[in-house]
This record gives structure tokens, sequence and C-alpha cells, in this order.
């Protein structure tokens, strides 16, 4: 424990510049051998982490659900799903990442809760008007009957975002708001009780000795005033992060609860941290959620889905260095997560694909793999050198593309199912972990279950496999995890520099980098030696969709 206390001690402010692993538990690691990862399973693989050179793991949800929408759909915030283990299990699985010196983020669903959880259960016993309903969304349909919904909002999962429910008497009733699937009605955030609740659903985490919280859909907590109608566009992102004036995303209420959020955490020693969830329409909305006194980190999906271009890329990273450095909040840096097309396929797509509608078998021009993984080497090499905290999400260190063929038969998300197949959601980046090429299930597990099917091909991108080859995806974020620490690349600043239209290059002291986002090789300079590169090559030009750290003489 010494050395997580020596950089956990206060005012170290460890989450300025921090690599940060996102585990999806049910598709990390598999101890118990039902086909869906668990706690001791990630247990049980810290010390790969400990390799990688991560500082702190985020686990995107492991407490009691029905799993309706992957744990996103919380029936009880003080308890693990025995899906994932027991609450000794977490304690054991805490207690053995601080022994390495890796800090533990855990994952918050406060928009909404399960519909089994028991505050919605007393609701729906009890009648109109009620303290038990008040803790949610509840509204008097429209309609001589109230048999229209109180206004015409649509799900991020597709089809209306109200459910009407039957009352005690049997007689039809009320109707309540799920910005999501029906089995995760919304709490309603105006209600004090909610927010005591929270407060002491944090401390219990915070006494078990985590480190911080990312927070989920963190800008959708709050609702505008009298629930006005609003029809998105048709080619807008299902998280909201396009259009401005959403009723239902970004309103103004939702900093106060940050701000409460902060004294709560601010009570506990070892500088603990929140993250937000906040898709927003700009970066300069975006930085308003990290000011002093509210959180601490917020996601930069601006940056996430930049497409593959010189400008794009150079001007998004601009544009978040002055927005977070403006109320003095470090820029956050990821290229994918369990919501998105993976980025070793996302970054070769030639289409639209707006967040959520995913890849699968027919989708009309599927992204090239070797480009794909090329320019997900490459992007990897300039984000970790950007001066800020990095998200790594689990399996993109193996170079692992999206699973573009996963039969319908075996689809898990919600979208697929209320969307009637229109729309593949995220299936393809939550599958399984391959950690043995010839072991069952690639060495999720013993037994060779899956909850996902995994692709035959995956064995190439085992870690076993990698771990020998210097070539590999894996060796490559080693070799620049450790030039990151090396070279401080986490705070100070950055200079850029002049590469030509289809190039973004910077300087970080005395190391250049640069990355070729165009169609023709961008010369060196003739004094230059290369210390690390996206992609093996001689002479002197940096080859298309490939980036390098270099210095000169």
């Amino acid at each position: 424990m010494a050395q997580l206390e020596q950089i956990a001690a206060p005012g170290s402010e460890w989450w300025r510049t921090a690599v940060i692993y996102q585990i999806y538990p049910r598709s990390f690691a598999d101890a118990s051998g039902d086909g869906i990862g668990d706690l001791p399973g990630i247990t049980s693989r810290l010390d790969s982490l400990k390799e990688l050179g991560v500082d702190a793991i985020w686990l995107s949800p492991f407490m009691t659900s029905p799993q309706r929408d992957a744990g996103y759909d919380v029936a009880d915030y003080r308890d693990v799903d025995p899906l994932f283990g027991t609450l000794d299990d977490f304690d054991t699985m805490l207690n053995e990442a601080h022994t390495r010196g890796i800090r533990v983020v855990v994952d918050l669903v406060p928009n909404h809760s399960s519909a089994q959880h028991a505050w919605f259960q007393e609701a729906l016993r009890a009648a109109p008007g009620s303290p038990e309903r008040a803790r949610y969304i509840f509204r008097d349909g429209k309609g001589e009957n109230g048999e229209l919904p109180p206004n015409n909002w649509e799900s991020v999962f597709g089809g209306g975002m109200w459910e009407r429910v039957t009352e005690a008497d049997g007689t039809p009733g009320q109707w309540y708001l799920h910005i999501f699937d029906p089995t995760q009605p919304d709490f309603d955030w105006n209600n004090e009780e909610v927010r005591e609740e929270f407060r002491s659903i944090l401390r219990f985490w915070l006494d078990r000795g985590v480190d911080g919280f990312r927070v989920d859909v963190a800008h959708g907590m709050i609702k505008a005033e009298g629930l006005p109608d609003y029809t998105p566009p048709a080619d807008a992102d299902s998280m909201g992060g396009g259009e401005a004036d959403v009723p239902y995303w970004g309103q103004d209420g939702v900093h106060d609860i940050y701000r409460d959020w902060h004294r709560v955490l601010a009570e506990y020693d070892g500088d603990r941290a929140l993250c937000g969830e906040a898709w927003m329409p700009t970066l300069t909305q975006t930085a308003l959620w990290v000011r002093p006194d509210e959180m601490h980190q917020t996601f930069n999906f601006p940056y996430l889905m930049t497409e593959w271009d010189a400008k794009a890329l150079g001007d998004v990273i601009r544009e978040s260095l002055d927005a977070f450095g403006a109320v003095g909040a470090p820029s956050t840096w990821v290229l994918s997560n369990h919501d998105v097309v993976r980025h070793a396929s996302r970054l070769a797509l030639t289409d639209e694909n707006p967040q959520g509608d995913g890849i699968g078998p027919n989708t009309p021009h599927k992204p090239d793999i070797a480009t794909g993984l090329a320019r997900a080497r490459a992007a990897t090499t300039v984000m970790l050198a950007l001066p800020g905290s990095a998200y790594i999400y689990q399996g993109e260190e193996l170079g692992l593309p999206e699973a573009m063929e996963i039969p319908d038969a075996f689809r898990q998300d919600p979208t697929w199912f209320r969307t009637n197949g229109e729309r593949y959601g995220r299936d393809g980046c939550r599958v399984p972990l391959p950690w043995e090429a010839d072991a069952p299930a690639f060495g999720f597990n013993e037994t060779g279950a899956s909850w996902l099917p995994q692709p035959a091909g995956w064995a190439t991108y085992s870690r076993d496999v990698e771990e020998v080859d210097p070539a590999s995806t894996l060796a490559l974020y080693k070799r620049l995890l450790a030039g990151r620490r090396e070279y401080g690349f986490g705070s100070g600043s950055l200079v850029w520099e002049d590469a030509g239209a289809d190039a973004v290059a910077f300087r970080r002291g005395t190391v250049h980098v640069l990355a070729n986002l165009g169609t023709e090789p961008v010369p060196l300079p003739t004094d230059a030696f290369v210390l690390l590169q996206s992609q093996p090559f001689d002479g002197g030009s940096v080859p298309v969709d490939t980036a390098v750290w270099y210095t000169t003489a």
C-alpha cells in the first residue's frame, strides 16, 4: 500500500495525468466459468495491467442488476451482482489493485435505476402524487383518458420515452419517463430524497476505499421545466452530443448536483475524483462540467468522434486544450469505450455511423481491418503524447477490431431489439477478451463459455501471442506508456509544428510527435532520431497512417 499512499497523497491530483484502463467486467476475465466475466477474474489478471503500465482502472457496472442493459439498470447500489461475485470479492480486488499501485474508479448510474429497484416497486404500488412516485418522473397522460404519453420524446434505445403503468386497482394509470429502456425508469433529481440517497451511496463506496466515480449519463439527470416536446434531427447521435437545447440533456441544474458531490468527495483524503459522461455540443460547454468546484474530469467525446483527418484532429486537440485550460482542468483523451465502435474499425469507416448504430453483417462498406489497425496505432501514438489524462478501453491494447459478424440470435444490446434490428448497437465492442490463443474461449475462462461469441480469428490477437511479438500492438502500447512516463507527457504544454496539411505535428519538450493522416509519405528532418513509431518503416519519411516520436540533433 505504500506506493499507492505515496502517489495518492493529498494535493497530488493524480487524475490530472493518469492513464485509466476501462474494464467491462462481464467481458474481461471469467473465473467462475459461467461465460460472464467477474471480479475474481479481474483480480487474477491485475498483473497484466501492472505490466501494461496503467495508473488506474475504471470498472463498468457490477452492482446488483437484472442485466437488461448489461448492468446499467441497477437494482441495489450497495451490493455486487452475484454474476460478478460478492462484496468480499470486490474488497479483495480493490486491495490487490492498490497493492500494485493501481487506483480503482467505479461506474455510478444515477440518472435511472432498474425497474426492479425497491423504490420503483414501491412507486408502482403507491398512488399518483405519493412520495414514492415523486422519486421518479411520473406524469398523467394526454388525451381524454390519459391514453397518450405526456410528450413526444423518443428513447435513446428506440421507441417512445414513456411507459404507462397499471394502477393497483387494475386500471390504466400514469406514465413514467425512461430515457433508455422501459426497465430503466429515470429518477426525479429535483427530489431531495433522491439527492440524499446518492450522497449515502457515494459514501458507501468511498468508505470501502474507491478512488473515484465515472458518472453515467451525467448530462441527463435534470429535465427541462414542463417537459416540452422535442424532435431530434434524423441524423442525431443517440446521446445528444451534436444538438443544442435538447430538453433532457445538459440542463443547467445538473451542475448543482456535482457541486454537492464534489463536497462529499472532499471529505475524504487521497484526491478522490469524479469523471462525467456528458455528451455536449461543444468543448466549451463540456468544460463547464469541470470547473474547480464540480467534476475533476469529463470525457472528451468530440476527440473520440473525430474522423481520420489532419485538420479535424489538430483542431479538436487545440480546442480541447483551450477549453479545459480555461477552467483549470485537464483534458481527457479517449479513442474507444463500451458504447462506440472500436477505433481499430471506426477510423477506417467510409460511411456515416452515428454513435449507437454499430456495425454488423449487413453494414455496407465495412472497414478494412489493416487500415483500421494502422490508424488506431497511429492515433494512440498521438493520444499518449498529449498533456492530460488518457483512457484505454480493454482490448484496444491488443488491436482488437469491432466484432462485425455476431449472429442475430446472439445479440444482447437493447438497441437491437428496440429498433427491430435497424441498429446493431454496441455488442461488437463488448465481446470477451482473448487471453490465450489455444485455450477454451481464448483464455477468457476454462470452460469455453462466452456470453457473446468470440470471432474465430481472434486467436491472433490473444495476449499470449502478442506478449512475445515485439511488433504487436500490445508491445506498442507498453512502449508508449513507458515513454509517456519517462518524458512526463501527462503534464505541461505542447508547441505546434508545421509538417504539412495532411499531418499533425507538435513538440513536447525535446520530443517531436508527427502523425501522417494523408495519402503520401511525410518527410522527417534530416537529423531526426526516431524514438518510437506506430508502424515499422525505413528511410526518412513517415508512411501513410503512421505516427512517430523523434528527437533532433
